[in-house]
């Protein structure tokens, strides 16, 4: 076969590779926004059903009319400990308490704010998983609450609660104070800790209980337990002056059945709250009476949840502790005949703690099904990656091609496809009989596609099967070692999206290591392997910084002229390569070529003008002083010029890394505030080092390798080589600091909370579009800086982009699945919400990465590196 045949082959088979990465690619796409989607079905689907239908009370009301007072925000710690003086901030109600009624502590479930607390009390039921698709802001889905039963309401508070009970009452009478008059106490408020869980419960009247005072030998139940995680009868405080009577503690969503009963109502519908006799004066007849209308309102809910479940579904799985319930029923209302109510209560208490179960039982009747296709699906879409990856850029590519021409397999995988065609149809058919909702179809035909994609490659999976049988024991011992250290290094990444300290210890551990790997292979270079080590420590230092990062504009100043440090020991590393085969592997390659020094000069200085900006801009703003138009204008000049500079850099990998480094940091410079304008060049050092370790290792492997042989090698390769086991290390080291990047000077909760001072150095009107782009191109720098070191290395190391990013999305898929099992419903909302941040960001990695590597690629396409080649031609 000729050159040229052989030439025109490769430029076949590189087509077919790149016609099938952009499928993948837009395949991804799809996959990863569709499955994102899922937790909407899966994790926060209302509770609420309608139906029901009420149950009354069979026995007369306590009370004729009730009034409800609810301070918004009032702890149970604050209401009832004393003043430094002795006095105490309620003294009526601290009369009430000793005197008249019963008293104790509601605990609350997050998210403790004003809605769903409201909701809790009035209605019965906790926060609405649903309402996230409303921002937080209402409850997507109708709801009964007492209010409803009620004949009339007269209801006046907050103008963001009253409406939502009162708006559509025809009943009610209601007003709101302005929204201009609430200024609530400052501090911790939504969040799951206990002085915010706990709040204040005082009854008395018609129908409550007087106050009991203790015994000495006095035990309370330690058995029972809160929505919150408090246990009941927790020791109560000696500064709340109260040990001598009995503290009736209440889940707040208990306080609804408490109402309803008091004035002879059906408790609200949607309830889930359990009547606390321990407040009402009834006897034990009553008691029972009213325990069971509160149990019988929640069994209603899980039978009719029950019912729904069963029209639509093919194959109805019942809840078996309530298949009985109608016999318990008839056995309660036989005790209650015989008035042996001791044994009346403890069955209707049982059967509404098996009603609890059996809707909590319903309300997560798909997530089985649901998730174990999510899951499916990943995996699926994760083989299928690896598939790509072995076909097209491993040495498997060859053998597979050879393999392909001589066994003809079309026939194979059209049976297949038929095959897994069929099975779409027949669960589309099933999922249409259930009235399955239409996501539920695209989540289970995605999963089947994928799967089909990977029988119809049996062939290449039996030959990558046979490959590992017949390998030697070690190859596969040092493969699984691979896999599990890989595998550790990215559930250290899921950790550290809670704990960003832990990236601390991480290039703590990776400065010694990679320094000690420079010392033992090459020894000479001693000053290379501590540069690393100091670098890495230095970066170190970051992360146990706040979040929040405070206002230090003369160390924005300072980071202008550590940048230029940085840009100089680069320049000097280039300068000094004369010679070095090692430096030449990264610094120009053509001496003869002509240079462009004042390029650098001018980076520079755009760097100090930039320094500068800053100090004028800050002293204008703390002056109180409007930034003339002209600052304005300069500032803008700078962040454009600086971007395009580097395009005009030399093409080496050096230089032009160096270029991007200086052209990024202007920009950067005048959108930041504090320490993270250090961190910027902390984070190229680090880089920088990044790129000396893989010189390292390349020269490591090919010394290896006799010169006749490697000159043979190298003069007959003209394109990218191969991936190898080895080559995991670069996406892995991606991933590192490609977090590093972001957590590096902030966290999920820090992303609300930017200053948005800097902006102001750009524009002084309020313009939330044009400051929110601004924010996130400074929030984007960092990323492109690793990106661009990225791309530069596959080119110096010659393996393929695509691959290497591939592999980077595989590897971030198994993150995702992880995140996606640690997405909650319940909480605050900052904790429901960051939650979903984790798994959506790293759904979203697919696009985010590759938008990066196009918008980087403007930069790094023309990058040239030297190789082993030339350096050993020199030589010889």
């Amino acid at each position: 076969m000729t050159a040229a045949a052989i030439f025109a082959g490769e430029e076949r088979q590189k087509q077919q590779i790149r016609r099938r990465e952009r499928w993948l690619v837009a395949l991804g796409i799809v996959l990863h926004a569709m499955f994102m989607l899922s937790i909407f079905d899966i994790y926060f689907k209302t509770p609420i059903v309608h139906g029901m239908e009420p149950v009354p009370q069979r026995f007369p009301s306590p009370a004729r009319r009730l009034v409800l007072l609810v301070a918004d925000g009032l702890r149970a710690d604050k209401f009832f400990e004393s003043e430094s003086d002795g006095r105490f901030r309620a003294p009526f109600l601290r009369s009430v308490m000793l005197e008249k009624g019963r008293w104790g502590v509601s605990h609350a479930r997050p998210p403790t704010e004003s809605r769903p607390g409201h909701v809790s009390i009035i209605a019965g039921f906790y926060e609405d998983p649903s309402a996230v698709t409303k921002g937080w802001k209402a409850n997507p889905v109708e709801f009964d609450s007492v209010f409803n039963r009620s004949r009339n309401t007269f209801a006046f508070g907050s103008p963001d609660i009253i409406p939502i009970f009162c708006s559509g009452l025809p009943h009610s009478i209601w007003a709101s104070y302005p929204h201009e008059f609430e200024n609530f106490a400052s501090g911790s408020h939504g969040d799951g800790h206990p002085t915010n869980t706990d709040t204040p419960l005082v009854a008395w009247g018609a129908g409550i209980k007087s106050p009991k005072w203790l015994s000495h030998g006095y035990q309370p139940d330690n058995n029972l337990h809160f929505v919150d995680n408090h246990k009941h009868g927790m020791a109560t405080p000696s500064e709340w002056g109260l040990t001598g009577i009995e503290r009736v503690d209440v889940n707040q969503a208990d306080i609804a059945p408490l109402m309803a009963t008091l004035v002879g109502l059906p408790c609200p519908v949607n309830s889930v709250g359990e009547l606390p006799l321990q407040y009402l004066q009834l006897n034990k007849g009553e008691e029972v009476e009213a325990a069971l209308a509160n149990t019988k309102e929640i069994l209603n809910q899980f039978l009719r949840k029950s019912q729904l479940k069963q029209l639509s579904s093919l194959k109805f799985r019942p809840f078996k502790p309530l298949a009985n319930y109608s016999t318990v029923l008839g056995q309660i209302e036989d005790f209650i005949s015989a008035q042996d109510y001791d044994a009346a209560m403890k069955s209707v208490e049982n059967l509404r703690r098996l009603s609890l179960s059996g809707i909590h039982y319903f309300q997560t009747y798909d997530w089985f099904m649901l998730m174990s296709t999510i899951i499916l699906g990943y995996v699926g879409w994760m083989i299928n990656l690896g598939i790509h990856i072995l076909q097209s850029h491993t040495s498997l590519a060859n053998l597979y091609v050879k393999k392909s021409h001589a066994v003809h397999h079309e026939s194979t995988m059209k049976k297949v496809y038929v095959a897994g065609g069929l099975l779409m149809g027949l669960i589309s058919f099933i999922l249409f009989i259930e009235k399955s909702p239409i996501p539920y179809h695209a989540y289970v035909l995605m999963t089947v596609f994928l799967w089909t994609r990977i029988f119809s490659k049996i062939k290449l999976l039996k030959m990558i099967w046979r490959l590992l049988y017949n390998r030697p024991l070690k190859a596969n011992v040092n493969l699984l070692a691979f896999s599990a250290l890989a595998f550790l290094i990215l559930e250290l990444l899921v950790i550290s999206f809670f704990e960003r300290k832990l990236y601390t210890w991480c290039f703590l551990f990776v400065g010694v290591v990679t320094a000690m790997f420079m010392v033992s292979f090459a020894p000479r270079r001693f000053l290379m392997a501590i540069y690393v080590l100091a670098a890495c420590w230095f970066l170190s230092i970051f992360t146990l910084m706040p979040a929040e990062i405070p206002d230090n504009t003369y160390l924005v100043v300072a980071s202008g002229a550590f940048v230029v440090l940085v840009a100089l020991f680069s320049m000097w590393f280039d300068a000094t390569s004369e010679g070095n085969t090692f430096k030449q592997l990264i610094t120009e390659f053509d001496r003869d070529k002509l240079k462009f020094p004042f390029l650098f000069y001018a980076q520079v200085l755009l760097v100090g003008l930039s320094s500068v900006m800053v100090l004028l801009s800050t002293s204008h703003r703390a002056e109180k002083r409007e930034l003339l138009v002209m600052h304005q204008l300069v500032n803008w000049l700078i962040f454009g010029i600086s971007m395009v500079l580097p395009l005009f850099s030399k093409t080496a990998l050096l230089s032009r890394l160096t270029s991007i480094f200086l052209g990024f940091a202007p920009p950067y410079l005048l959108l930041s505030i504090g320490y993270e304008a250090v961190f910027y060049s902390a984070l190229a050092l680090v880089l920088m080092g990044w790129i000396l370790v893989e010189c390292t290792i390349l020269c490591v492997t090919k010394s290896k390798e006799s010169l006749g042989n490697l000159e043979e090698k190298l003069i007959t390769r003209q394109h990218e080589s191969y991936l190898d086991l080895s080559h995991i290390r670069i996406p892995m080291a991606f991933m590192v600091l490609f977090n590093v990047a972001f957590f590096g000077t902030g966290n999920f909760a820090s992303i609300a909370s930017f200053e948005i001072s800097s902006v102001y150095r750009f524009i002084t009107i309020f313009s939330p579009f044009l400051m929110a782009a601004l924010l996130i191109f400074k929030l984007l720098i960092p990323f492109m800086l690793v990106i661009c070191v990225f791309s530069a290395l596959t080119k110096l190391l010659q393996v393929p982009r695509m691959g290497c990013y591939f592999l980077v999305i595989l590897f971030s898929d198994v993150m995702t699945i992880h995140f996606f099992f640690l997405v909650q419903n319940t909480g605050s909302w900052m904790e429901i919400g960051n939650s979903i941040s984790h798994f959506g960001i790293m759904s979203a990695q697919v696009v985010f990465i590759l938008l990066l590597f196009a918008l980087t690629n403007v930069y790094t396409k023309d990058i040239h590196v030297s190789s082993l080649q030339s350096s050993s031609r020199k030589k010889l």
